[in-house]
């Protein structure tokens, strides 16, 4: 069993923060679940969308400091849709069930994808004041995928999660990423094939974000891509803010690239 799952700040915050299930269309299958933290007199909170792998628990440590700290957030797992249409019309009614005129998105993947698209959504009535998107994308056509985009319904959920778990790293990674890994793949098989599906489906479906719809929002881009190169003379960081042991993870982590080579 991975660490995550069994560690202790993990159990605190299943045993403290309730996991709300909320249904906002006239389809009752369709269920928003959702951890709701922090002080409910805020009105425009951090709302975290997961990537295709990812339940709402998923952000539980950022959901655990980021309340302490003051803030109000909430983390979602999204229903089954099979467009991006739908899944903003939901997304905006859910909003509205909760009596929130203007939020923050931060979304990892393809929920980053979906917060620039329902951005782009509201464009004439604004529900999204600010984004935070990591490892995400703006077009759909990278993944050369949007062909099959709407076969995924009929694949079986094993090859559905073969598909997902070939987007993990496979190559050696220090334990803390390792524990990270064992959990997404541990919440990934939480999923049901259907879920599964309709993510892959809004991930790969011909679909790209107009860039004019939301050029007034503040955005704001993470990405681990450059660790990659740390302690390199590619290293895109002064050497100065990197500490020894993240080094010397990354120079073992390159000597063993070097050896399978």
């Amino acid at each position: 069993m991975g660490e995550i799952k069994v560690s202790p700040d993990y159990n605190w915050f299943r045993s403290t923060v309730p996991l709300k299930k909320i249904i906002v269309d006239d389809d009752d299958s369709k269920i928003w679940s959702l951890y709701d933290a922090g002080p409910r007199s805020i009105r425009c909170p951090l709302i975290f969308l997961p990537p295709v792998s990812g339940t709402a628990d998923v952000f539980f440590r950022q959901i655990l400091a980021l309340t302490g700290w003051g803030y109000r957030v909430i983390a979602l797992q999204y229903p089954v849709y099979w467009d991006h249409l739908e899944f903003c019309d939901g997304f905006r009614k859910l909003l509205d069930h909760l009596q929130l005129d203007k939020v923050h998105l931060f979304g990892a993947s393809l929920g980053g994808f979906l917060a620039q698209k329902f951005a782009e959504y509201t464009h004439k009535s604004p529900r999204v004041h600010s984004l935070i998107l990591c490892n995400s994308f703006s077009d759909t056509s990278i993944f050369n995928q949007t062909w099959t985009a709407n076969s995924f319904w009929l694949m079986p959920a094993f090859m559905l999660k073969k598909i997902v778990l070939g987007n993990f790293s496979s190559g050696p990674v220090d334990p803390v990423m390792a524990d990270a890994i064992d959990f997404m793949v541990d919440r990934l098989e939480s999923l049901g094939q259907s879920e599964l599906a309709s993510r892959l489906t809004l991930n790969c479906q011909n679909s790209y974000v107009e860039p004019h719809k939301i050029r007034d929002i503040p955005v704001t881009i993470m990405d681990i891509h450059l660790l990659q190169f740390h302690g390199t003379k590619y290293a895109a960081i002064d050497p100065s803010m990197v500490s020894a042991e993240e080094l010397e993870v990354q120079k073992g982590n390159l000597t063993v690239s070097q050896e399978e080579q």
